[in-house]
């Protein structure tokens, strides 16, 4: 039988796909994923005999690949991801103790934690932290006016691999989200998907994240079988319609990039948010109010296929922080005010040129990407070569202008190539994590043996390493009550 998601009286002047659906059974709750369906009934199992009772809910949020449209969320563009079978699921109830108690399925890697509702400090990136980005969200949502937090119990599982590029860290920010506005707040007084989509991406920079809102927007707007062209500002998804016969293949470096932990993804914000204002300072626009790369281009009213040879006013060599401080006529000390972050206020030197000339060809590659897609002319064969090629052209773009590619994603995209990929390029942030792979159902089998010989030396790895996958569904509440 079909799941049936249970929707409220006070929604009905609204859609009832504008809401996190919410579900009786968790067989309903699973929709269709048989290895979701038992780990949610462990999950479960595993809570009662944890916290000597069952949780109130369980929600999850699920990881999801992106398959063009690398770094240019955070400078305004367009991105085009699916969500994935992959989730994380978190079951919990509320106590009385004005603390949330943290526990993890994987006792072994995660610590325990726990903390008080109200005074608690985001000053690291523990698991739990990131669940303390979605509940401090929740909480400062004035819309929701939650005044003092309840106590929670809380036990976690995913299934996300941790760091590899597919979003686990910002699953568990929606996941946390969900079950804290559950929890702590009537059921007719929640959030649009779109709502907690952009609290979420507002949420997880308390953890020191610049990012841009893609991984919390497909968390909140997936939908089975549709990749989504992503539009900011406002918010604004739109299905893809990729050609049948074809899916997309996972593969995992084991190079593990967290990209809160390192500095290298924010030294890109910062790069491309340089570059807007050293281009708007030179076109004689108040370069103070431009931020990103889109702002840039829509107070120049240019189109975004121009914008590539508008920047080549930029100098090819890298720029040092006192050539910058020159242009733009301030001291080093207003530079870092106006410009930079905390992870960033140590930088000397910013590649300005090849950072701005990638997000604009790259967000060009998303609107082709989509357009050839939704085609109705052409066969599934030649729709799915030329979505490969902007793949290809993706990667090598990620590797070389944008520098966030590594040896091992670099010799794992050529052997996917090798192997008979249509496509394959970095997904994620890059700097290790996953690599995905256009490929043909009819081949995939003999697509999946050829990349597992080639890089992977044990079968162990391949459990979580390599995998097939379609589009899956967002994130969903189960309620136990």
């Amino acid at each position: 039988a079909e799941s049936t998601p249970i929707y409220h009286v006070a929604y009905k002047r609204m859609a009832c796909s504008d809401f996190p659906p919410v579900f009786r059974s968790l067989e309903d709750f699973s929709q269709g994923s048989e290895p979701n369906r038992k780990r949610y009934e462990r999950l479960v199992a595993k809570f009662r005999e944890v916290y000597g009772g069952s949780p109130q809910f369980v929600a999850r949020a699920p990881g999801r690949v992106n398959i063009v449209g690398e770094h240019v969320d955070y400078s305004g563009y367009s991105v085009l991801p699916m969500a994935i079978e992959q989730d994380i699921a978190i079951a919990c109830r509320a106590n009385s103790e004005s603390e949330i108690h943290f526990q993890n399925v994987d006792s072994r890697r995660y610590s325990n934690f726990t903390c008080p509702v109200e005074g608690f400090v985001i000053n690291g990136h523990e698991w739990y932290h990131y669940f303390l980005c979605g509940f401090k969200g929740i909480l400062e949502e004035k819309e929701l006016g939650i005044g003092k937090p309840v106590g929670m119990d809380i036990l976690m599982d995913g299934s996300i691999p941790p760091s590899a590029g597919l979003s686990s860290s910002s699953a568990l920010v929606c996941c946390a989200a969900l079950v804290t506005a559950y929890v702590n707040k009537r059921k007719e007084d929640l959030l649009t998907k779109s709502s907690f989509a952009t609290l979420c991406a507002r949420a997880e920079r308390y953890i020191g994240t610049e990012g841009g809102g893609m991984d919390q927007a497909i968390a909140f707007l997936a939908e089975p079988g549709r990749a989504k062209m992503i539009e900011f500002n406002p918010l604004r998804p739109s299905d893809v319609q990729l050609p049948a016969g074809y899916s997309f293949v996972i593969s995992n470096t084991l190079v593990e990039a967290n990209k809160a932990a390192f500095s290298f993804y924010n030294e890109r914000v910062v790069e491309c948010r340089l570059a807007a204002q050293v281009v708007a300072k030179k076109k004689g626009l108040e370069w103070r109010k431009i931020r990103k790369l889109f702002q840039l281009q829509e107070a120049l009213g240019k189109p975004l296929s121009k914008m590539a040879d508008i920047i080549s006013c930029l100098d090819p060599e890298p720029y040092s922080r006192d050539k910058i401080c020159q242009i733009l006529e301030v001291s080093r000390e207003e530079l870092e005010l106006e410009s930079l972050s905390e992870m960033t206020k140590g930088m000397e030197s910013f590649e300005l040129l090849k950072r701005a000339d990638h997000v604009f060809r790259e967000a060009q590659r998303v609107y082709s990407f989509k357009k050839i897609a939704n085609a109705s002319t052409g066969t599934a064969p030649a729709t799915a070569a030329k979505l490969g090629r902007l793949m290809d052209e993706s990667h090598s773009s990620c590797s070389g202008a944008y520098d966030c590619s590594c040896p091992e994603l670099d010799r794992l995209v050529a052997l996917c190539e090798s192997s008979g990929a249509l496509g394959s390029r970095l997904t994620g942030a890059g700097w290790g994590g996953c690599a995905v792979s256009l490929v043909e159902e009819g081949r995939a089998e003999e697509f999946l043996s050829a990349v597992a010989e080639g890089y992977y030396d044990s079968r162990a790895q391949l459990e979580t390493a390599l995998f097939a996958t379609k589009p899956g569904p967002g994130a969903a509440l189960c309620d136990m009550a």
